[in-house]
């Protein structure tokens, strides 16, 4: 078992239990989400896992190694970290804090610098961005350099203490999918605290919910929603999480449609017009010569830009909101339902355009979620009543 932590318990002076007898392994590239209300322990427990806290009793290994055996400092440096006010060091580039923690395991500059452009490449921030200061940069920003910083010495455990909390909800989601996508790739375990269910359930191969220093459940996301084990579980779920009623329909690609109109930036806005009349459409999306998404052009830039450009490139947006194939549809209806937009692109992992998912079918899904058994049920009662109609008929023959 690559994490465990057995009978873990951790009591503050004057008798204060802020743990009690916490026990979890975690695998090898698991995605872990601690949650539960202020108070429950959640942070004390993660804080234990690189000794910021030590425990009262129990043990943590790692890689079957008793961490209490370990030197603190030497373990911290191996373990990523990522907290809510980013901690960015002011007074240093953006290169010297991606670089942070591999000048302190002395890696030779070279080394650091390749390693700090790759860092940047991964979260999608030009690399002239490594000889500006932390205060040149936006929050969300910021918070991209916090996260690659907490991987750049190559670390094989992230732990991230509600990290996206003080964020507007666009950048928030946008981070998260950072995350999500950084974790699958590179094969990291994160461990990751949250008082947001939907977070949780957005996030995590595992969620542990915790109520007054105990575990409440552990469980993957669909079973805590199929499954929740107490009242109290259930509660912090919240009934307002309709999807787990459709479970026929898991993922964006089940629904999406196929049939998408797109156009490369290399043609002209008359060619673009063209295809929006003859497919009845107000918008296309833009891709490559090979299908990669790249954006999107509505028949307000063709009206306005008419006389000026040429191409669809000169004026098409690169801003995009998109969604996975693969993404779970409870992960995915509320944030398009939000946002407003009447459909969505859908990419596959290439970021390849393979459909759009449209708020009808949104529509369908919750509708489902919530009349569809009443339906079925309705459907029945019909069926028995024609049945005892068509009796009754034979009966008066």
């Amino acid at each position: 078992m690559f994490l465990s932590m057995e009978h873990l318990n951790k009591t503050y002076s004057g008798g204060k239990v802020a743990v009690e007898d916490f026990n979890l392994e975690v695998d090898k590239g698991e995605f872990v989400c601690f949650i539960g209300t202020s108070g429950s322990g959640k942070t004390t427990t993660m804080r234990m896992i690189n000794r910021m806290l030590q425990q009262t009793s129990g043990t943590i290994k790692i890689n079957g190694k008793d961490i209490s055996q370990m030197d603190p400092v030497k373990l911290r440096r191996k373990i990523g970290y990522v907290i809510q006010n980013i901690g960015l060091m002011p007074h240093m580039t953006i290169r010297q804090n991606i670089t942070l923690v591999p000048r302190l395991l002395k890696w030779p500059q070279d080394k650091m610098n390749e390693r700090a452009k790759k860092m940047i490449k991964l979260v999608d921030l030009p690399e002239e961005f490594l000889n500006r200061y932390p205060s040149e940069l936006s929050g969300g920003q910021q918070q991209r350099i916090g996260v690659v910083r907490a991987l750049a010495a190559d670390q094989d455990i992230i732990l991230m203490d509600e990290p996206y909390g003080a964020l507007d909800p666009i950048t928030r989601e946008s981070l998260q999918d950072l995350i999500k996508d950084l974790q699958e790739r590179l094969g990291k375990t994160i461990i990751f605290v949250t008082h947001d269910m939907d977070e949780a359930l957005t996030l995590a191969t595992k969620i542990v919910v915790m109520d007054s220093g105990k575990i409440m459940q552990v469980a993957t996301p669909d079973e805590i929603l199929r499954h929740p084990a107490n009242e109290f579980v259930e509660n912090l779920i919240g009934k307002d999480r309709l999807i787990q009623a459709r479970p026929s329909i898991t993922t964006v690609g089940q629904v999406m449609l196929k049939n998408v109109a797109a156009i490369t930036p290399d043609k002209l806005l008359k060619e673009a017009l063209k295809m929006m009349h003859d497919r009845r459409v107000d918008s296309l999306l833009v891709t490559d010569d090979g299908g990669t998404l790249k954006g999107y052009i509505d028949i307000e830039d063709i009206d306005y830009n008419f006389k000026t450009a040429t191409s669809v490139g000169d004026v098409m947006h690169e801003d995009v909101f998109y969604v996975k194939s693969d993404s779970l549809v409870r992960d995915t209806v509320e944030r398009i339902l939000k946002r407003g937009f009447k459909n969505i692109p859908v990419v596959d992992n290439d970021n390849k355009l393979v459909g759009i998912v449209t708020r009808a079918a949104l529509v369908d899904i919750v509708y489902d979620a919530l009349w569809g058994d009443e339906d079925k049920k309705d459907d029945s009662e019909d069926t028995k009543a024609d049945a005892a109609t068509a009796d009754q008929g034979g009966d008066a023959k």
